[in-house]
């Protein structure tokens, strides 16, 4: 077992087995299909063609062995991003002569009957660990929101215009038949952008991170989502502080 972090009732491990995988297949399932209104797999899992090339991590209440969280991590360097989930959607090849390490995080889930803060903080806690371990110099993902429709999110998208717009030289282009492009907005209400805001896709502009100039509507998982990317080196002082704190945890690494 290759445990990534242990906090307090909390361990983040890499799966290790079909069945591990199976597991958060189906806890994907229950967050994106049963909650979320994504199209319903006959199978009951939340699988497709990327699971197989991913790791998975699997965040676990060790106090009764419930799974509570977990994603997927797939590795790659600059040119390879064009094979991502994310090159679905968006136009990456500005992104292609990105140099140094990537990792696409993908199907982040929480347990919807979870409400414990530090869940979150252990994942990201073993993400920290898994990009210092490997020397990952990006990281990226699609932050979504649940529903297609728009205004629900007309905050938000005012605040990723206005303060979080990708660089012109890495921003991803237009790859998806249904967006919606953002536009600058001269007045942006923060505490309603805050308050509709994903966890998620906080903790990313948290780092430092930055969208896409446009939100994908994507009817087969019931969301809308931004391309969101973090550059590992720029994230800010404080906040990398923050992190590795987290990180330190337990010094477990196997059992």
């Amino acid at each position: 077992m290759t445990v990534l972090l242990a906090r307090g009732r909390y361990r983040a491990r890499l799966a290790d087995s079909p069945a591990d995988l199976r597991a958060a297949q189906a806890l994907r399932h229950l967050v994106f299909v049963d909650h979320g209104g994504a199209r319903r797999q006959a199978s009951g899992l939340d699988a497709d063609a990327f699971d197989g090339r991913c790791q998975h991590v699997l965040v676990e209440d060790v106090t009764n062995g419930a799974l509570v969280g977990c994603f997927r991590l797939l590795a790659m360097a600059g040119p390879g991003i064009a094979s991502s989930y994310a090159a679905q959607f968006y136009d990456l090849s500005r992104l292609s002569g990105f140099v140094g390490p990537m990792v696409e995080l993908g199907r982040f889930s929480i347990c919807p009957k979870v409400h414990d803060a530090d869940v979150l903080r252990v994942a990201w806690g073993a993400m920290t660990r898994y990009v210092d371990a490997n020397a990952v110099a990006f990281l990226f993902g699609c932050s979504s929101f649940a529903g297609t429709d728009p205004a629900r999110y007309r905050a938000v998208f005012d605040l990723l215009a206005t303060r979080h717009r990708a660089p012109a030289a890495l921003a991803p282009g237009i790859g998806a038949a249904e967006v919606l492009r953002f536009s600058s907005c001269g007045s942006v209400d923060a505490v309603a952008a805050m308050a509709r805001m994903p966890p998620l896709l906080r903790t990313y502009l948290a780092m430092g991170g930055w969208v896409s100039d446009h939100a994908v509507i994507d009817a087969k998982m019931n969301t809308l989502h931004v391309f969101t990317g973090v550059e590992i080196a720029a994230i800010p002082a404080a906040r990398a502080r923050a992190l590795r704190a987290i990180a330190g945890g337990d010094p477990v690494a196997a059992q």
